[in-house]
């Protein structure tokens, strides 16, 4: 199990990182995205599972025939945001074809079909909607909507599936594959600190009681675009008091989202801002900035956005929802598993949205499982998971597996590396 983790690991590990910052910019339908699939695909087939992709894009490898009955699947996504971390995602992959390694070592043989997925476009670097692919297949974002996404350089979704050489029309919902899952487990690193602190507030690194969680919940969260408006003009020579700076009001809006945050006790952020002409010595004729709120109760998130938008209303500015997602709650009977079976597991909700909350609003019983961040820092380089922790990940979601998928199944062919 170690062995096939650290060799897979280290295989991923240079795919899409920028040499200079050590984060890595793996986005979604890029060349380093077509690695990063032949890479998934070459480990399925050596493992004798079937690969099949949806009509997202999303890679889904097969032990068993999930057309005679819903399987287990677990998993999670290789795409990142730009100058992420290497565990945000790919963690789960490789976690999930090391617990396949497991159950092979171990003689077990699933009594129903056992699924390992990545998902495609999990953190919408590239296009803007998080859990693209996730979202696609559910219907949870329209097929003309996310082909006429497009990124920084104006290039669409459609233009990008094209680029990679496939056919954007095909793009859909795709409730076959969704009837395939019957359960959803997604493993992945924990992007806080809860894990490493102890209960009487110190830093608690090496007990392995708190190296994996079981996630209950994710946050609601959304998304929302501020613009500003303002006038161009010569920085030079225009007086101050004849100045329309969209800058001012971009400014309010940054300081208003802090402030508001603080006072609902939950978290929001302006983290990508765009402004018009953009010139060093022009003012700015308009700013667009893109906030980022959430929090364990959903009317302080949007106490806070209300704030906001009034804030950004005494500039001109106009604010509109770009997504919203409410409180996620995990299959309650699928928690209850979990926690018979990780005993001293602890409970642990999550700010961060997954592709594992989006199947289980669309009604697919799903769960999670964190492991720990010494850091607690994530999308950064700085992003991190000690390898014993990793281990402790693998073995409580084989435990899982071998929980879920109990009793004789078929034999996959095929050898791992």
């Amino acid at each position: 199990m170690t062995t096939s983790f650290d060799r897979m690991w280290a295989d991923l590990e240079p795919l899409g990182r920028d040499a200079t910052t050590g984060g890595y910019r793996r986005h979604a339908w890029t060349r380093t995205d077509h690695d990063l699939r032949e890479w998934f695909a070459g480990e399925c087939a050596a493992r004798g599972l079937e690969l099949v992709e949806d009509r997202a894009g999303n890679q889904w490898a097969w032990w068993g025939d999930p057309d005679r009955t819903p399987g287990v699947v677990v998993g999670s996504h290789l795409d990142s945001v730009p100058d992420g971390g290497a565990f945000d995602g790919p963690l789960g992959v490789v976690s999930a074809l090391a617990t396949v390694d497991a159950l092979r070592a171990a003689g077990a043989r699933p009594a129903v079909p056992l699924g390992v997925v990545n998902f495609v476009d999990e953190e919408g670097a590239r296009f803007g909607i998080a859990c693209a692919g996730s979202r696609i297949i559910t219907g949870a974002l329209d097929a003309d909507r996310a082909r006429s996404l497009t990124d920084a350089e104006g290039v669409s979704m459609a233009q990008a599936w094209r680029d990679a050489g496939r056919d954007p029309a095909g793009l859909g919902p795709d409730p076959e594959a969704v009837r395939r899952v019957g359960r959803f487990v997604e493993l992945h690193v924990e992007q806080g600190k809860a894990l490493a602190v102890a209960p009487d507030g110190g830093d608690d690194l090496v007990d392995p009681s708190r190296a994996v969680a079981i996630g209950t919940d994710i946050w609601p969260h959304g998304r929302w675009r501020v613009d500003v408006p303002g006038e161009a003009n010569h920085a030079g020579t225009t007086r101050l008091e004849d100045r329309a700076d969209a800058m001012l009001g971009l400014a309010a809006v940054v300081q208003s989202a802090r402030a508001a945050a603080l006072a609902q006790g939950c978290v929001a952020t302006v983290g990508k801002v765009d402004v018009v002409p953009g010139g060093v010595n022009a003012i700015a004729s308009r700013a667009t900035a893109w906030l980022d709120a959430r929090g364990s109760s959903e009317e302080a998130v949007r106490a806070a956005v209300a704030a906001v938008t009034e804030e950004a209303g005494r500039f001109g500015a106009t604010t509109a929802l770009e997504s919203w997602t409410p409180t996620t709650s995990f299959d309650a009977g699928l928690l209850d598993r979990l926690r018979g079976i990780l005993p001293e597991a602890p409970l642990l909700g999550t700010g961060a949205g997954h592709d594992a909350g989006i199947l289980a609003t669309h009604g697919v019983p799903s769960a999670m499982l964190f492991v720990r961040n010494p850091t607690g820092v994530s999308h950064s380089p700085a992003e991190w998971a000690g390898r014993e922790d990793c281990n402790h990940g693998v073995a409580a979601l084989t435990a899982v597996v071998t929980e879920l998928c109990a009793a004789a199944g078929p034999e996959p062919t095929g050898d791992v590396r």
